[in-house]
């Protein structure tokens, strides 16, 4: 009977501060997930120009990474969100949702830091490490993206909790523009940077450094909210 006035409680309590700052948190994740899994594909572009300049076939395609390649390194990422969904979502209910939280936003982030940091300089040794560490990102994002919509539906009101939800959902399309936004200030930086004064168009070496900021840039969004996450009570439902 305790339990059941509680989640009354919560079903009829009025709108309060708690509730935008678990609409701010839970929203930072879905942002974080969208700018994570929608940046891979301008850097991929980055990447044919940089590792893949020097192939010896058809001028038209030398610069481009091969659609096989493009394919295995973007499905990595959502391969791993499967499995996160899986195991995120029991540990979520045997464990608790706050902690397991925790351990999906540290994933995403150390993972993010990890695809910038993709070890060596050649075309496969970039192009493994680069997959391994999006299938962890993945497996961050498959825990955080439906731990962030469980939580704020079972922190909402009746009243509000659909369009709660909803604004925590609607973060994914600032994620998307972020990505694309930063990808083409970073561009911009660089070229203005690395200009060459015989107006040679070329790839410079800097760009090998570009895309690795970009992917880690994704860090950023998911650190600043990491306190406020661990800040937050567990959910009574």
């Amino acid at each position: 009977m305790a339990g059941l006035k509680v989640l009354s409680s919560l079903d009829s309590a009025r709108t309060q501060l708690y509730h935008f700052k678990a609409i701010v948190i839970a929203g930072m994740g879905l942002f974080t997930d969208a700018y994570d899994l929608f940046c891979i594909t301008p850097v991929m572009k980055l990447i044919g120009r940089i590792y893949y300049e020097d192939q010896d076939i058809h001028e038209s395609v030398r610069g481009v990474v091969p659609p096989a390649v493009v394919s295995v390194t973007v499905a990595t990422a959502l391969i791993g969100t499967v499995f996160g969904k899986v195991v995120f979502g029991y540990c979520g209910d045997k464990f608790g949702r706050k902690r397991v939280y925790g351990a999906a936003l540290l994933i995403m982030i150390f993972s993010s830091i990890g695809c910038g940091f993709s070890i060596c300089r050649t075309r496969k040794c970039v192009i493994t490490s680069l997959c391994f560490f999006r299938f962890m990102l993945g497996f961050g994002i498959g825990g955080d993206y439906p731990i962030s919509a469980t939580i704020m539906s079972e922190f909402a009101n009746k009243a509000t909790r659909g369009s709660f939800i909803a604004t925590v959902f609607s973060m994914q399309g600032f994620g998307i523009l972020t990505s694309s936004a930063v990808t083409m200030l970073l561009c911009g930086i660089f070229g203005r940077a690395s200009e060459s004064k015989n107006n040679v168009i070329r790839t410079p070496d800097e760009a090998d450094l570009l895309w690795r900021l970009i992917l880690m840039f994704g860090a950023i969004p998911a650190a600043m909210t990491f306190y406020w996450r661990m800040m937050m009570p567990e959910t009574a439902r």
